[in-house]
């Protein structure tokens, strides 16, 4: 009998960014048994993996080795010889200054089975988030990449410093800003041009990306004045003068600001993308869950009763999905509601409901009792019987203005709004520590929730140390009524509204 072994995928994580990612990294992680992942691995690459896979931290940092590198080694080959499938996730890529090429050796050395994932190294993408190109048709035609982490006074060293300072080459050290100094003056001492333009690119990729820039003879001090640190890397020749002419990352709105998203995980993914985009770091704290009812029993007796009714009003895109969930539980489609009419409150909610194949018929901005009224001024609905799938607990002002103009209004819960304590511990922290700088809500709901999240005895003075963003009037009300007077109302109360109106205050204060 054969042992059973496992298969081992050494996968380059990317420099950061975790759009950076391959779609062959991707369909490994997912199919993975274990995840060993580095410090620079961006961990919301984690969120490709099983539920069922082992995740374990390998991560070095300043000299701080969560396991040594013959751990690391030893960890890898154990999980494939005991029959399991291993994703490796290194930075960058894992044959650029990765030591993936040791890593290999030693699985192909254990005959485990094993495949090279190749990903985008910092040495070109961290220059290029910088507006850095590496070749250039008049200024470098080549590009040498070089470790910065061994010591430049070291006596049998393998660097080529004369080459180097010779060299026509754009020069990229990866790793090299503790040596930084030595490496400056060693390029000097064998014929560099002390005006030769230098930049240093902390963090490239990422919302915390900063960059310097300066020539040999100034670039210490630069760096010493900016306080730069690890991870960063080194780019040296005459393309650097093209980076205040091509730089864009930096230039985001947004870029390093800390902001909170409290929406509900299934629901952010496009606040989350639109806030990145702008360069924001995201912090995902979903003080919400959203889930059926405990008791669906209302809901799916109006459906059954469905021929009974004349509209629907959906006033969430959740009431929207969890009628068709139970639609379709009940083995009903859409044909069953062709006598009816539909109402919609915001445009991404008819958005929804047109996915379902459905145009709503009105259209109120708002919950407002006025814009209700206006968006029914010409229906006739006195005595009509209106179904409203929603929210359990939601606010009376709609059913009430209906009943006011003559309907009869059925409202069945559709669904939950859950307290989840997700990431409470980190939120805490980050907030005792000033690290926060923006908290955004997108319902009632999302801000009571992050309340009952705070220490009680610490609450008010922490909901004074950000900037709080309301999508609309309704939530701003309870914010004032929970001790959070509110730095931003969007004039249009849904996600993008509530984006512009960030961009705005951030524009403004800046």
């Amino acid at each position: 009998m054969t042992e059973n072994k496992g298969k081992i995928f050494l996968i380059g994580a990317g420099p950061g960014d975790p759009l950076l990612i391959t779609l062959k990294a991707v369909e490994c992680i997912q199919n993975a048994d274990v995840v060993v992942y580095d410090y620079l691995a961006a961990p919301a690459l984690l969120e490709y993996a099983s539920k069922n896979s082992e995740i374990i931290y390998v991560g070095k940092k300043g000299g701080d080795h969560t396991l040594s590198q013959d751990g690391i080694n030893d960890l890898i080959i154990q999980k494939a010889k005991s029959g399991l499938k291993v994703a490796r996730l290194k930075g960058g890529d894992p044959f650029i200054f990765g030591r993936g090429g040791e890593e290999a050796e030693l699985i192909a050395k254990n005959n485990i089975p094993f495949e090279i994932v190749p990903g985008v190294t910092s040495a070109i993408a961290a220059p290029a988030y910088a507006g850095i190109p590496l070749t250039h048709r008049e200024h470098a035609s080549s590009v040498s990449i070089i470790t910065g982490h061994e010591n430049p006074q070291k006596k049998d060293s393998t660097m080529e410093w004369e080459r180097f300072a010779h060299s026509t080459n754009t020069l990229v050290f990866l790793m090299g800003v503790k040596n930084l100094p030595g490496i400056v003056k060693n390029l000097v001492k064998f014929g560099k041009d002390p005006k030769t333009p230098i930049a240093l690119v902390r963090w490239g990729t990422t919302p915390k990306q900063e960059s310097v820039s300066g020539t040999l003879d100034n670039i210490v001090e630069i760096v010493n004045k900016a306080n730069l640190k690890s991870p960063a890397i080194i780019i040296i020749g005459s393309v650097v003068t093209l980076k205040e002419k091509l730089k864009w990352f930096e230039n985001r709105p947004l870029l390093g600001k800390k902001i909170v998203v409290t929406r509900a995980r299934a629901q952010a993914s496009n606040f989350i993308k639109l806030l990145r985009n702008a360069g924001a770091q995201c912090i995902e704290i979903p003080t919400i869950e959203i889930m059926p009812p405990e008791d669906n029993k209302a809901l799916e007796q109006s459906i059954d009763n469905i021929k009974s009714f004349d509209w629907v009003i959906f006033t969430s895109v959740n009431g929207v999905k969890f009628f068709f969930d139970t639609l379709y539980s009940k083995n009903k489609d859409v044909r069953i509601l062709g006598h009816l009419k539909f109402a919609c409150i915001g445009p991404v909610t008819k958005e929804t409901l047109r996915e379902y194949g459905i145009i709503s018929d009105v259209l109120p901005d708002t919950y407002k009792a006025e814009s209700v009224i206006k968006a029914f001024s010409d229906k006739n609905i006195k005595g009509r019987h209106i179904l409203i799938p929603r929210a359990k607990k939601a606010r009376a002002v709609l059913p009430l203005e209906l009943i006011k103009m003559g309907a009869e209004v059925e409202e069945v819960t559709a669904y939950e709004t859950k307290l989840s304590d997700h990431g409470k511990d980190t939120l805490i922290n980050m907030l005792e520590n000033n690290e926060i700088d923006m908290v955004t809500f997108t319902s009632s709901s999302t801000i009571e929730n992050f309340v009952k999240l705070l220490p009680k005895d610490q609450s008010k003075k922490l909901l004074k140390t950000f900037t709080s963003a309301c999508i609309g009037p309704i939530t701003e009300k309870t914010a004032i009524s929970l001790g959070i007077n509110p730095d931003i109302v969007a004039d249009e109360y849904t996600i993008e509204g509530l984006m512009n109106s960030i961009l705005d205050h951030f524009n403004t204060n800046n």
